[in-house]
């Protein structure tokens, strides 16, 4: 089982133009919109591909209720928290078809109190199993405490459970000193926490010492179409396959979906590490963040290339 926790989930909207022009009215030809942010986009790919997910967020206002209705459409299973006031964040993708470039707009969450942030808390203990995987995605909103993602590592932990983060800046700092089992960054973030650029063929190196900074977790960073690097242990892996999509828009969302549905059914790394890879394409192409193909995700991890890394 998979528990995803979204403390600031949004509604993400794309729309598609022939060309994005600044200034200009644009009529797009194409229009999506999801229960989104990062915490959901992870929940939504996981069931995708068979996971059983249970998702937690932290929903507010009319736009949070619609995220809840939305949720039960596309049949992923919450656990809703609700926070005293304000509305559930939106989010703006604008993918231009003649450049394929995708333009990017993206809200701050409302502020939360501290009995909001309890709330979500609740949630995450009323949903935890013995032996599930906890994923805790994304940046957390203003007013959470500081220490709000490492609570939920130990609350996690003392319940069974194995966490992974994905986040960045402030909350993925508090999160390493936590110990998670597992840590999934992208190049940027990592380069964030590290203060210097990460990209191959020194991304081992940086997954190394964010390893280290973890006291042991294991430590995947994704490189856009490079690929991805995954240290555990002894274990150094580098995962690639040779496809692009148009809408990578939540493709690191499907990369930990993945990679934390094949831990959860007891595939060792590599094939682990081939089910992220694969996902994380598959997400690329399919409008809306998270959104996938199952069949188009197994085809793809089984082509993918993962090798030992050094």
């Amino acid at each position: 089982m998979i528990v995803c926790v979204a403390a600031n989930p949004s509604i993400d909207k794309l729309f598609e133009v022939p060309h994005l022009r600044p200034g200009a009215i644009h009529r797009p030809k194409a229009f999506l919109a999801v229960p989104g942010g990062k915490g959901l986009n992870v929940a939504r790919a996981a069931t995708s591909i068979g996971a059983r997910v249970t998702a937690v967020p932290l929903l507010a206002g009319h736009a949070g209720r619609w995220i809840e209705e939305a949720l039960r459409a596309e049949g992923v299973a919450s656990v809703n928290a609700w926070a005293a006031g304000g509305e559930t964040r939106s989010s703006l993708s604008v993918a231009d078809r003649e450049t394929g470039r995708l333009t990017e707009f993206y809200e701050d969450g409302p502020p939360v109190t501290v009995a909001d942030w309890d709330a979500l808390e609740a949630a995450l203990g009323a949903a935890i199993e013995p032996g599930a995987w906890v994923t805790l995605s994304g940046t957390t909103p203003p007013g959470a405490p500081d220490d709000g993602y490492p609570r939920m590592i130990h609350a996690a932990r003392s319940a069974g459970a194995k966490v992974a983060v994905d986040a960045r800046g402030s909350a993925l700092l508090f999160a390493l000193e936590a110990s998670p089992d597992v840590v999934k960054i992208n190049e940027a973030e990592a380069a964030e926490v590290l203060g210097e650029p990460v990209e191959l063929p020194g991304a081992l190196a940086a997954a190394d010492v964010l390893a280290e900074r973890s006291r042991g977790a294991a430590v995947a960073i994704t490189l856009g179409r490079s690929g991805s690097v995954l240290v555990a242990g002894d274990v150094r892996l580098r995962g690639t396959v040779d496809v692009v999509g148009l809408y990578p828009v939540g493709s690191g969302d499907a990369f930990l979906a993945g990679l934390v549905a094949g831990r959860d059914r007891g595939s060792e790394w590599p094939e682990a590490l081939r089910l992220a890879v694969g996902a994380g394409v598959a997400n690329a192409e399919v409008p809306g963040a998270g959104r996938l193909r199952p069949e188009r995700a197994a085809e793809l991890a089984a082509a993918a290339t993962v090798s030992a890394a050094d």
